[in-house]
């Protein structure tokens, strides 16, 4: 049976509609113009004319960008590092938030308590670098991985999950069917576990997408840098490189086309995030939500 709103109502849905819809406006419409101006005449773009749609349709950008060595190389670098990286941290962020979430784990309340200090407290930039450059990861691509290989937090709301999701007399009906606690985990926990599971690949897989500080401390090879220190380079320094701007005659022609491929490198590097997206969507708010309303 349908309630009947008040005229109250009614006008509180519109008002809240409104606002909604101009705040989506306000976020979508800088993400939207940096796409259409990629795909612009650079000198439409510099007269304020690309406001809606593309003008003098160009992939003249795009040419430059797919050009460059250097921005394929940290494309590759990227990729590897997203992968391995947030394999490496859901590997060993589960491995744990399991014998954590075991209720017949003898100290684990300790160790929790001493995991949860080092989320307020840490020892610093200048002693990690001393202990990354002590152990010769300096300048290689485990430092990279390792100094952020696992985040309390994550082990926190994974923990949370199986804790609340997973009933424990199913572990332990598996238990006294003969399961070890490997068969345990990887036949009887991980298959109940995607939501959780799929956030934590998400919010790793992020994280290392856009990571540029490690690589700023420890790696001195170009050939390591990930894309986004190429892209800091350009973007900030505003020096795109010789070889992107190598059939260019003019400084007049570098600096002009140089505008637009500050948006083509923008839309290269979040297109591949954008669309991994939407097939973690269904899972993202539940694995959480489990994080953040239950303890």
């Amino acid at each position: 049976m349908k309630i009947k709103q008040s005229k109250g109502d009614r006008i509180f849905d519109i008002i809240n509609i409104i606002l909604l819809i101009a705040v989506t406006l306000v976020i979508l419409y800088p993400l939207y113009f940096i796409v259409i101006a990629s795909f612009s005449d650079p000198l439409e773009v510099l007269a304020g004319k690309v406001v809606l749609y593309p003008k003098n349709f160009s992939l003249d950008a795009y040419g430059m960008v797919f050009k460059d060595s250097s921005i394929m190389s940290g494309y590759r670098n990227t990729v590897f590092y997203t992968v391995f990286g947030t394999a490496l941290n859901i590997t060993l962020s589960v491995l744990a938030a399991y014998p954590l979430s075991r209720r017949d784990f003898i100290g684990r309340q300790f160790l929790t308590m001493v995991l949860t200090v080092t989320m307020f407290f840490s020892g610093g930039m200048i002693p990690l670098y001393l202990t990354v450059t002590s152990l010769g990861l300096l300048d290689t691509v485990w430092a990279i991985l390792l100094p952020g290989a696992i985040s309390v937090w994550n082990v926190v709301i994974i923990r949370t999950y199986f804790q609340t999701s997973i009933p424990f007399e199913l572990t332990e009906a598996a238990m006294v069917d003969g399961a070890s606690n490997f068969q345990l985990l990887f036949r009887v926990v991980l298959p109940l576990s995607t939501p959780v599971i799929a956030v934590m690949v998400l919010f790793y897989g992020v994280a290392h997408w856009n990571a540029f500080f490690n690589a700023l401390i420890y790696i001195n090879s170009k050939q390591l840098y990930p894309l986004q220190l190429v892209l800091r380079s350009i973007l900030i320094q505003n020096t795109p490189s010789d070889e992107m701007m190598a059939d260019l005659d003019t400084a007049a022609s570098r600096q002009l086309l140089a505008e637009t491929i500050k948006y083509a490198l923008i839309v290269v590097a979040t297109a591949p995030i954008i669309a991994v997206y939407p097939f973690l969507q269904k899972y993202f708010v539940k694995g959480i939500m489990v994080g953040a309303v239950k303890g």
